[in-house]
């Protein structure tokens, strides 16, 4: 079951997501995030969240998946897929939206996926408007 969005999310990344998910270390909020990002060549690195006694210093499940995918030498994201254990389509955290729009541009879709399957694709872009970018370094 999906919400309507005019992308087709690959099913290979949303099936990455999930089996990633039960992986994630939430002792103590028990919300379990699974994340797969897709490179252009079509690798895919998965990430989960990792929580902490010592609030704040927990990583969320994409960091995780960038930093797996930047350890093995790329740089560039496709494609995305993140499931929580909400009711509702799980959407990366602000944090995680500027990191994913440092490596993927912005028509990158994402597709959120709720702990019943369903889905909701959205850009990179739709997810984080007027992203802060290199341009503004110049």
């Amino acid at each position: 079951m999906s919400m309507s969005s005019p992308f087709a999310p690959d099913e290979t990344l949303i099936d990455a997501a999930k089996a990633i998910q039960d992986k994630a270390y939430a002792p103590y909020s028990n919300f379990k995030v699974g994340a797969a990002i897709r490179t252009p060549s079509g690798e895919v690195f998965t990430g989960v969240n990792v929580e902490n006694a010592a609030y704040p210093e927990g990583t969320c499940a994409e960091a995780g998946a960038i930093a797996a995918m930047i350890a093995a030498g790329q740089v560039k994201i496709a494609e995305v897929a993140v499931i929580g254990s909400s009711a509702d389509p799980t959407p990366p955290c602000g944090g995680c939206r500027q990191k994913l729009r440092e490596f993927g541009g912005a028509d990158v879709p994402v597709t959120m996926i709720s702990r019943s399957g369903v889905t909701l694709t959205m850009t990179l872009d739709q997810l984080l408007p007027g992203a802060f970018s290199t341009e503004f370094m110049d």
